[in-house]
């Protein structure tokens, strides 16, 4: 999984209107749901360009503690894995 910097994980938590979340920029916003709608051959494509949003929003999808873990990665100001 690629590392996931703090900002990232607040703009993911955003968008999936989870606490501790920033609203991003309209790119970043769009990125972030077309990733969130993608299906899987399109989500393993847009991991190739964007790999730290895309697993910040397959932490928040499809991970039973990824919305928790996205929050200590955006408190922690610590990039993490």
């Amino acid at each position: 999984m690629a590392d996931i910097p703090p900002t990232t994980a607040r703009y993911v938590l955003h968008a999936f209107g989870a606490s501790g979340g920033w609203q991003p920029g309209d790119y970043t916003e769009r990125l972030i749901s077309l990733i969130a709608r993608a299906d899987r051959d399109h989500a393993a494509k847009l991991a190739t360009i964007y790999p730290a949003e895309s697993a910040a929003v397959r932490l928040a999808k499809y991970d039973e503690n990824g919305i928790a873990r996205l929050q200590a990665i955006a408190t922690s100001g610590e990039v993490a894995a």
